[in-house]
């Protein structure tokens, strides 16, 4: 799902508006075809919900109305039997690892902005040629999606 640009776009859409209540900081990201990774802190609850979850449930209603805007067929992939809900756009119990040093962060900021180059993706010649990630933040100062804080402004 997340191959198409629209949902990457919905995924960013949705941790600006995160950013912008100030729920989250948001370090680095890339948005896969089909997962994402984040280096984010979490500020605050929203409302009752954390972050995280209040996340994955807005993304997952944004999701499933632009597929009955534009695309309806394709919610058949995504339909589950729950009592609370019709379909399931993410992973259950997605990873969260605690980056506990300045050694481990700057190891997963690599690892996201390189993630593009994987030998089973070739989406990018360069890691800041990929648009859906935060490494020509750290290359070239540029933030299109005005999300970021630089992992330098906290270490």
């Amino acid at each position: 799902m997340l191959a198409d640009n629209r949902f990457k776009l919905e995924v960013l859409q949705s941790l600006h508006w995160f950013v912008q209540k100030q729920l989250v900081t948001i370090y680095a990201y890339v948005v896969m075809p089909n997962h994402i990774h984040l280096v984010w802190k979490v500020n605050a609850q929203n409302g009752k919900e954390s972050p995280q979850g209040s996340f994955l449930k807005f993304t997952a209603h944004r999701f499933r109305k632009t597929m009955l805007e534009s695309s309806p067929h394709l919610l058949k992939d995504f339909e589950v039997n729950a009592v609370n809900k019709s379909h399931e756009f993410w992973q259950r119990d997605s990873l969260a690892t605690p980056l506990w040093n300045r050694a481990v962060i700057l190891q997963k900021i690599n690892y996201i902005h390189n993630n593009p180059m994987a030998k089973h993706w070739r989406l990018a010649a360069t890691p800041e040629e990929y648009r859906f990630s935060s490494a020509s933040f750290y290359e070239k100062g540029t933030d299109e999606f005005k999300i970021l804080t630089h992992i330098g402004d906290i270490w």
